[in-house]
């Protein structure tokens, strides 16, 4: 392993929670494939520097899970190197559009909301503000975090909740509050329309989320709302890809 291996491998939880508080999470560098001015990546480094970390091994895996690529050394440069050789398979340009269909990549990733927000991070860098996104995902098991589920449900919108976290200071960031966090910044911008036939749709709308059984419905709702000329990008699996907006 590499940064990770210190923070959050063997850092105390005060540590861990500080290295996702709101402050952080904020940043506009904190966001997929980006590594330079990454406030959280900067952090991580930080504490492998104070942990004098020597030596990584780190792989990169395809599809079927097989070894494609491996980066051992220094602990920064073998894990830059490793990023720029995923960064050539995985990384597109943006093409902002009204309408912009996900998924999670399926089984085992979308097995609740909570990790289908990594798969809408990809879909929010694609989407013009006050778009649609379409997140196709199975969330068999619900939300998947008890007060992820609870303070989305409880807020008043999705705004009211970011302005509730920013004012969370660093040292008393809560479990889960960063991907609360990341779904109401979404909210915030964008509407989703979560399609499953496993999940409770009542839960999803609690959680200021649209609900849609089928992608067919979920197609017609947001043309409803972007209007029958609205320009549409499928992005077959919103974790494996990142796209570039700059």
């Amino acid at each position: 392993g590499g940064r990770k291996s210190i923070l959050p491998g063997i850092a105390s939880a005060t540590t861990v929670m500080a290295n996702h508080c709101s402050e952080f999470i904020a940043s506009p560098y904190a966001r997929t494939g980006i590594l330079k001015n990454n406030p959280i990546h900067r952090d991580m480094l930080y504490a492998a520097q104070q942990a004098k970390l020597s030596f990584i091994l780190n792989v990169v895996i395809d599809a079927d899970k097989k070894v494609i690529g491996a980066f051992a050394g220094d602990s920064e440069q073998a894990h830059v190197t490793g990023c720029e050789f995923v960064l050539k398979m995985a990384e597109v340009k943006a093409n902002p559009s009204d309408i912009v269909v996900t998924t999670n990549g399926g089984y085992p990733l979308d097995q609740n909301i909570y990790q289908s927000v990594k798969g809408m991070t990809a879909a929010e860098a694609n989407c013009k503000e006050g778009g649609v996104i379409i997140m196709v995902s199975a969330c068999n098991d619900g939300h998947g975090g008890q007060s992820f589920y609870e303070n989305l449900r409880d807020a008043a919108s999705p705004h009211a909740l970011l302005e509730r976290i920013a004012k969370v200071p660093r040292n008393e960031t809560i479990p889960d509050q960063w991907e609360m966090q990341i779904l109401a910044r979404i909210l915030d911008k964008f509407t989703v329309i979560m399609v499953t036939d496993m999940c409770s749709p009542e839960m999803i709308k609690e959680m200021h989320m649209e609900h849609a059984a089928t992608f067919q419905e979920a197609l017609q709702r947001a043309f409803e709302i972007k209007g029958n000329n609205a320009s549409v990008t499928v992005i077959p699996d919103g974790v494996s890809v990142i796209v570039r907006t700059a």
